[in-house]
């Protein structure tokens, strides 16, 4: 716990450290009254694995439309929000009794503000359910104590990220303050701030009572029809397979007795992993000891804020006159390697609490539909923040139960945004659960990147690569190229665990400088390096290793029925097309954007080519989002009895992208066929000889140059590579990373998904109409939605913004409109041949109104000075260049509280 060091030197007095570190079981109170004993439920749960004292609390039913197993916050908010959106026939089981888990030992924190805007969005939820809704609904309190919350800046760094936060905030009402040292004290009177940077101040954060919220929670839901079964655990969840071959949930198994049901949902907490074993569902979380402290009395703490001193990785919770205080170490003690719970030991801090927490690889819940078995949901590994997250979380998972998706992105949290190769690999769930607990309080920089389990997915360009210089990106398991130092290789070595664990910590590792120079709000220091990659792509030639994209083949006797469902373009043209093309969820959302191309009948020449007799379609997508497109398309084609193959050839071949004016040039060279406008058009594919050895080559862009993208089977992957890089010599080719792709393509306007296009966002708002067939009258998912909204005109548009201040944005800025916020900056970028930031964000009409074309440009007038300096950038590329024009100045962003000012495209 060293951790209590930092918290005795921040708040004066306060609390003396206990006799011994090691991690204590023991009660606290959750309420404004003087500290006191209470009983904990926990300790007897975790002595009692193999049963309960006694029956359940109540008969269990015959069938339910969904049983929800886990009486902790997750799974009393999911049936509670169940119940209130209609589905009454739901069962609650509780191995024990209500927070017999996890849930009983939590801290309770609610704070406001998050690095992101869906979270900030779940964060207000739980606010609204616990502080108004239940009291409304039930007229019990659940002991929500609106006292404040206060984040420590020990750093400029550290400030900056709080000010991000105020800025997102704007956006959504809350209010916060950043408070100098001096106004800190006077906030908080005990508080030592002499090494204070400043604080930020949110006067409506509180805290939480995880048995009252539960509790009430529970009363809510069956007062709507729902049960609530204490002392009842589960057994066994049957799976069957249906006609289809498609396996489904069909009952939960106890000791009691079994419930019939089609849908079972895992809140297991850190029994999750064991729950899903039943039903052959991998849960990759690790359960970890999380322990704090409670002090005793200190005169004058009544009804202070409670505190994040993020940089002493400690949080101090007002408990009536007490603080319970805790903290995360880079040390965790995993919970399997304790078979005990030690006993309570009372020092002069009052009580030791410990208890298991489970964490996950990114530090993000798991959520959502299990890609092995239809009916079978996550809703577990909340990393600390359950009772928090819970009230919003509850309500997604509750609506993706009914409805088949959440209302929001929740892709962050969707168990498919994990590749299937690392959920059931112990060294990934391990070491990257481990680091997210390490730096669970660290600055959240733009470009970080972890340090464990790397290597997990390389492709065949890998080692030339590493020798080049190339510092990778980690994504979806794979190592992507992110950029090319030019002093050398920077490998990613073994997980060193930070040292913990007496291993033996890296030394001279230069990937891990290089990234802790990464590690600020402002330029990095290889900015210009970055720059000259994107610069050699626009006026020469770039080779970008593209290899982790999901390559995927779509055949079968219903394959042009699926491709006509599935995709909002018409991708049924003549064989040797490509597409680029949105698949939707049924609400409109996208849930992809991809490239689909369309193949000649034939034998198969994997894995260039499947066997078909008729139609096939290859399927291109990011390889960062790879795993969740595979599971959207298995989904809809079991849902709509499709009968068609699948097959993913991800692994089985290399992908590399030549781009630039040049790159016509150095092709002709290695191809052997006429690379003409007129014998190779934009949007189609041929499969070729490149240098002796079979290829598909497309001629793509996502950077808005010439160019075409290669995809190659693995063991062709070096000798075609080495060709083109030989024919390029002459013409300065160079290696480029994902870092210039992404300046170059929002330099032309391509969306990136899951930044600025998500699945809350549909084609129309994200201004990608133009990859709807909806002036055909073929149907597709999601086009009754689009036909709506086209026919009621959009309430939010995405807009693109440039500023004329040389200072980097990152995406969550605020964007206000005559002072109003009207919205967030979603992605941005520099863009290095404009030579400004680039911001894209989606903006709504403060009345809820439609966002017209003259609500964007007809914002406050300026001075003719600045009406007189209006630039114009033309920027040509394939796709016939983009003219941007940059029009009144009316947006101004308040990140620093610079007035930068932004300008709209």
């Amino acid at each position: 716990m060293a951790f209590l060091g930092s918290a005795v030197r921040r708040v004066a007095s306060a609390v003396r450290p206990p006799l011994s570190p090691l991690c204590r079981t023991r009660a606290r109170s959750y309420s404004s009254t003087p500290t006191q004993e209470k009983s904990v439920p926990y300790e007897t749960t975790l002595k009692q694995e193999d049963g309960v004292t006694s029956g359940p609390t109540k008969p269990l039913p015959r069938s339910a439309d969904v049983v929800v197993i886990g009486g902790g916050s997750l799974g009393c908010q999911t049936v509670y929000h169940l119940a209130k959106m209609g589905l009454t026939n739901v069962v609650l089981l509780e191995r024990d009794r209500l927070t017999a888990g996890t849930t009983w030992h939590t801290a309770g924190l609610l704070w406001q503000l998050r690095p992101s805007d869906v979270e900030v969005e779940l964060l207000a939820h739980t606010r609204n359910v616990i502080s108004k809704d239940l009291e409304e609904e039930t007229g019990l309190h659940t002991g929500w104590i609106q006292n404040g919350g206060l984040f420590i800046a020990s750093n400029k760094q550290r400030l900056d990220e709080y000010k991000r936060l105020m800025s997102l905030g704007k956006v959504y009402g809350i209010e916060s303050h950043v408070l100098s040292p001096a106004e800190t004290k006077d906030l908080y009177p005990l508080m030592n701030v002499d090494d204070l940077y400043g604080t930020l101040y949110v006067p409506k954060d509180g805290t939480m009572d995880p048995a009252g919220t539960c509790t009430t929670l529970s009363r809510a839901a069956s007062a709507r029809g729902a049960k609530v079964i204490e002392n009842c655990p589960v057994t066994g969840i049957t799976v069957r397979a249906d006609d289809l071959g498609v396996k489904r949930v069909r009952a939960v198994e106890t000791p009691h007795g079994t419930i019939e049901t089609p849908c079972v949902v895992n809140c297991a907490g850190v029994w999750a992993t064991k729950l899903g074993e039943m039903a052959g569902v991998r849960v990759p979380l690790v359960a970890m000891h999380h322990a704090y402290v409670v002090t005793e009395r200190i005169e004058g703490i009544q009804n202070m804020p409670n505190v994040r001193d993020h940089d002493a990785s400690v949080y101090l919770r007002l408990q009536g006159d007490a603080l319970s205080v805790g903290g995360y170490e880079q040390n965790p003690i995993f919970w399997d390697e304790f078979a005990f719970i030690p006993n309570l030991e009372q020092t002069g801090i009052k009580s030791t609490v410990c208890g298991p927490e489970s964490f996950t690889a990114d530090h993000k819940p798991l959520m959502g539909e299990a890609p092995e078995v239809r009916g079978f949901f996550l809703g577990c590994g909340f990393n600390s923040a359950g009772m928090m997250l819970g009230g919003g979380c509850g309500r997604e998972l509750a609506h993706w139960i009914i409805h088949g998706r959440p209302e929001k992105d929740m892709y962050g949290y969707d168990i498919r945004r994990f590749h299937n190769s690392l959920t059931d690999n112990k060294r990934w769930i391990r070491e990257r659960s481990h680091e997210s607990y390490a730096k669970n309080y660290s600055v959240v920089f733009p470009f970080d990147e972890p340090l464990a389990s790397r290597n997990m997915r390389k492709d065949p360009f890998h080692q030339v690569l590493t020798e080049h210089g190339c510092v990778f990106q980690e994504r979806h398991g794979w190592e992507r190229p992110g950029w090319f130092n030019k002093d050398g290789p920077a490998p990613v070595k073994d997980y060193d665990y930070y040292g913990a664990y007496d291993s033996q910590k890296n030394v001279n590792y230069k990937y891990n400088e290089l990234l802790g120079k990464e590690y600020t709000f402002d330029f990095p220091p290889h900015h210009d390096v970055i720059k000259s990659e994107c610069l050699s792509c626009r006026h020469g030639v770039a080779v970008f290793d593209m290899s982790y994209f999901g390559k995927f083949y779509l055949t079968g006797p219903d394959a042009k029925k699926a491709a006509d469902w599935l995709f909002t373009a018409d991708v049924n043209k003549n064989p040797g097309s490509t597409v680029y093309t949105c698949m939707l969820n049924k609400r409109g959302g996208a849930e992809a954007d991809l490239t689909v191309s369309r193949l000649e009948p034939g034998a198969a020449i994997l894995p260039l080519a499947p066997e078909s007799n008729g139609d096939a379609y290859y399927l291109a997508i990011g390889g960062g989002v790879a795993e969740h497109n595979w599971n959207h398309i298995r989904t809809v084609l079991q849902d709509q009895g499709f009968r068609c193959q699948l097959t993913d050839h991800s692994e089985d071949m290399g992908m590399i992208s030549i781009q630039g004016p040049k790159s016509r040039e150095v092709l002709q060279e290695v191809l052997d066929t006429d690379l003409s406008n007129e014998s190779f058009p934009f949007s189609t594919h041929k499969v070729v000889n490149a240098a002796g050895h079979q290829v598909r080559a497309m001629r793509l862009s996502f950077v808005g140059e010439l160019g075409w993208e290669l995809h190659i089977p693995k063991d062709s992957c070096l000798p075609v590579y080495r060709a083109v890089m030989a024919a390029g010599a002459k013409h300065g080719i160079i290696d480029s990373g994902y870092r210039a792709i992404d300046s170059l393509s929002i330099e032309k306007g391509y969306r990136h998904w899951h930044a600025d296009l998500r699945p809350d966002d549909t084609p129309l708002e994200a201004g990608l109409a133009f990859t709807c067939k909806l002036k055909s009258s073929i149907p597709f998912q999601g086009r009754d939605r689009l036909e709506k909204q086209k026919a009621e005109g959009l309430r939010r548009r995405i807009v693109c913004f440039t500023i004329d201040e040389k200072v980097p944005m990152f995406g969550l800025e605020a964007i206000f409109r005559n002072g109003v916020p009207v919205g967030h900056l979603r992605r941005s970028d520099y863009g290095f041949f404009i030579d400004k930031t680039i911001g894209y964000g989606y903006i709504r009409h403060p009345d809820g109104g439609v966002v017209s074309a003259d609500f964007i440009r007809s914002g406050p007038q300026m001075g003719e000075k600045r009406k007189k300096n209006r630039n114009k950038h033309i920027l040509v590329g394939e796709r016939g260049g983009a003219d941007f024009l940059s029009s009144l100045v009316w947006i101004v962003y308040d990140l620093y509280q610079r007035g930068a000012v932004l300008s709209l495209f």
